[in-house]
């Protein structure tokens, strides 16, 4: 090797210093903003993954838009990235085929554009990432370090399933106990397949519009298919080919992944596993991610606020899978020792998710406000969220805590 004259050492040495100096500046501009990475997007939006996509709320944002989320403040949550479809703009109809099949007395094809002429139906529900909170787990799990921003509450509007397979007069055999969804595989995306058990058609619904605006492409336009209360994951963005099946599908997504530990031929919704340690999921251990579990969150006041008082309001928003009502939300300012109960905007059963508010009085000073969920099948949420750890950091809903100081 030839070696570097003195002039040409201290070039080198100069162009390194530059870098060193201006390396924050360089590395930021590497890192592209949400914006960037989906058209559309607040470019606040936190970008935990950039292939597939994958986009948090940061909570303040999520809290400004207590009624409904916007398409520009959504989360993303891509398991895969159908090309030319991340921006928040609709995605066309015309071309777009859905194959119906499996075990059903008719199979048939459909252009999706024939979904406008039939019956629309329109739905306010949570999406909510599986992993939503798992930051909050430890020890930490793998997966995206969401905090508490994979979520939202949006108005999805389109035709029932039940309403199509009438139109075209279509019977589910006796065997048919899953309905299994395939995204598009177009530009070669990889494959995504869901399962969920046969009595989600109920309130299936295969959705055109978002927020009354067309279905975000990003957020799977022209046509997804939605499950109203059960987790993100099983609304099949860029749904093209619907199965009735037997049984669960067997890809990845299915299993290992969006499962948690069960204790075979019990009721209980989790198996307590020792943080940090791993787990054999199969089919008989496990089960999948598929009801939303109740939760609740405070959006007022946030974190490190200064509030006045010493009548200080506190509020928030609740929900669970919708099956039935939520009851109350109860809220604390001693640990847990007394609980104040809420108002709640409705005790209807609703798959969106319900306001609440309640007035603490409180002294000047440093505080800590805590809130909880119970719907009407006594289902809460646990003071220690971690003891739901699972080594994947799914379905996180310990009772939220917020600290801020009264003036």
């Amino acid at each position: 090797m030839e070696k570097l004259d003195r002039r040409t050492t201290l070039k080198l040495m100069g162009m390194g210093a530059a870098l060193l100096a201006a390396g924050p500046r360089v590395f930021a501009q590497q890192t592209p903003t949400a914006d960037q990475l989906v058209k559309g997007k607040n470019p606040k939006l936190l970008v935990l993954s950039q292939r597939p996509v994958v986009l948090e709320t940061p909570y303040e944002i999520l809290a400004s838009e207590p009624e409904r989320t916007s398409k520009e403040n959504l989360y993303v949550r891509n398991n895969v990235d159908l090309p030319g479809y991340t921006t928040v703009e609709g995605a066309s109809l015309e071309g777009w085929k859905i194959e119906v099949g499996g075990l059903v007395d008719k199979p048939f094809t459909l252009e999706a554009k024939e979904l406008l002429a039939l019956p629309q139906s329109e739905v306010t529900m949570v999406l909510q990432c599986s992993g939503n909170g798992r930051s909050l787990y430890t020890p930490r799990t793998s997966g995206n370090p969401w905090q508490r921003g994979g979520v939202g509450n949006v108005t999805f509007r389109g035709v029932r399933l039940k309403t199509l397979l009438e139109s075209k007069g279509v019977k589910l055999t006796e065997k048919a106990l899953f309905i299994t969804a395939h995204a598009s595989r177009q530009g070669g995306a990889t494959q995504f397949v869901r399962s969920v058990p046969i009595q989600a058609l109920e309130n299936a619904l295969l959705a055109l519009s978002m927020n009354g605006e067309p279905l975000p492409a990003v957020h799977g336009g022209p046509v997804r298919l939605v499950f109203p209360g059960f987790f993100g994951v099983n609304n099949v963005k860029w749904v093209e080919k619907i199965e009735f099946t037997e049984a669960e599908n067997t890809t990845a997504e299915q299993m290992p992944r969006y499962r948690v530990p069960v204790i075979p031929n019990t009721h209980l919704p989790f198996l307590p596993q020792q943080p940090g340690a791993r787990y054999p999921y199969n089919f008989t251990n496990s089960r999948p991610n598929w009801l939303v579990n109740v939760n609740s969150f405070i959006f007022a006041p946030l974190e490190g606020q200064t509030v006045e008082g010493p009548y200080v309001r506190v509020e928030g928003v609740a929900f669970n899978d919708g099956i039935v009502p939520l009851v109350s939300v109860e809220v604390s300012a001693n640990g847990g020792r007394t609980w104040q109960r809420a108002e709640l905007a409705t005790q209807e059963k609703t798959f969106g998710w319900v306001r609440w508010r309640a007035t603490l009085l409180l002294r000047s000073g440093e505080h800590e406000v805590m809130a909880r969920a119970w719907d009407a099948a006594g289902r809460s949420q646990p003071l220690d969220g971690n003891l739901a750890w699972n080594e994947r950091g799914y379905e996180y809903n310990g009772v939220m805590r917020v600290r801020f100081t009264v003036a």
